[in-house]
């Protein structure tokens, strides 16, 4: 449902001229279960806008559609797994009547727990917004919120958790130091099975680190990262989970711990999502008296990727050589790729990213 919003969005983190040369990791799925919670409360042109940039054909779905297609993908995924935990909260200042029926949407489809904050202390109500993210996220994300504006009337957050442990662990004993393109990293090293493809059509390999759930990550490795960022799409994912194979490789992967922080206002605007920031916004569904925009979208996320499995919370030439003797193939990522956290069955993408800098 949210693929080609995951790639726009991914694109446009991309081509942005403020982050050329850094690493980009973000969790699609938690930044468009806020925007489409924040549709619940838009009317008119700010509502289509929104339908729109994420994606949704706005003449087959109605809101109720998208409500009911979002509570079951987050009560799918807090059921299924141990290994991740998402949610959304809304904070509302003590001041402001909001309509009943927006908050019980958000209760009910977007299992959202509500709040009442005093936004006139905007340090004391920074602080509720960012504990409560620390603690649904393990304290992996701690300052989600810098200052607010004391006009904030509301504040909509959505979190994702996620932790992984690899169906097949790294022995530690084999991770060594070694050089990711000019840095040096603990490389990791396992000689075994494991799930390849090869994609000639955008000239990366691609491998498939199973986790002991139902989830998976795929690392990509391409000869050259500016077509792979150009081509990817939602179909690349499905084909790569559909055709890989099984074979004995001796892979090396970087250990990595990255940590992002974005203010979303301009890409989404870039993606058609423009009223609702400013004079013509319409958000009478969150309250009818008055007139409200939103300020900021914010959005942070982490992963770390060790011997034991991954914890993510809401990111020339193959080196491939054979040695005559073992006939093992070599897979080394130590030049920079991109990183997909996706759920098996239903391929959603959780998390996705690029490594240019293991290190952060």
């Amino acid at each position: 449902m949210m693929q080609s919003f995951t790639f726009n969005l991914y694109k446009k983190l991309a081509a942005d001229a403020e982050l050329q040369g850094k690493n980009i990791f973000f969790s699609p799925k938690s930044v468009s279960v806020a925007l489409a919670a924040l549709s619940v409360g838009a009317r008119e042109e700010t509502h289509r806008q929104l339908f729109s940039g994420l994606g949704f054909n706005t003449s087959l779905l109605t809101q109720a559609n998208v409500d009911t297609a979002f509570r079951s993908i987050l009560e799918r995924s807090n059921k299924m797994s141990e290994a991740t935990s998402e949610g959304t909260a809304v904070f509302v200042d003590n001041r402001f009547k909001a309509h009943p029926d927006f908050l019980e949407t958000l209760k009910q489809s977007y299992l959202a727990e509500g709040f009442n904050v005093d936004f006139t202390k905007n340090t004391d109500s920074a602080n509720t917004i960012n504990q409560y993210v620390s603690e649904k996220t393990k304290g992996k994300i701690d300052k989600l919120v810098e200052h607010l504006d004391p006009n904030t009337v509301m504040y909509l957050i959505s979190y994702i958790y996620f932790k992984g442990m690899w169906q097949t662990p790294f022995e530690s004993a084999h991770t060594r130091e070694d050089t990711f393109t000019v840095v040096p990293v603990q490389m990791m090293n396992m000689e075994d099975n494991v799930d390849i493809y090869y994609d000639q059509a955008i000239n990366t390999s691609v491998l498939h680190l199973p986790f002991n759930s139902s989830y998976s990550m795929l690392l990509l490795l391409p000869g050259d990262m500016a077509e792979l960022e150009n081509s990817i799409c939602p179909g690349h994912v499905t084909k790569w989970l559909k055709w890989m194979k099984s074979r004995r490789y001796d892979i090396y992967v970087p250990k990595f711990s990255i940590k992002t922080s974005y203010k979303l206002n301009s890409v989404l605007q870039q993606m058609g999502m423009t009223d609702m920031f400013g004079d013509r916004a319409d958000l009478s569904g969150i309250s009818e008296g008055q007139k409200l925009a939103v300020s900021e979208v914010v959005h942070q996320a982490t992963l770390d990727v060790d011997e034991a499995g991954a914890t993510a919370s809401a990111a020339t030439g193959i080196g491939i050589t054979l040695l005559s003797f073992r006939h093992i193939p070599v897979l080394k990522f130590n030049r920079p790729f991109m990183v997909v956290i996706t759920e098996r069955t239903t391929q959603e993408i959780l998390f996705l990213g690029k490594i240019l800098n293991p290190n952060n």
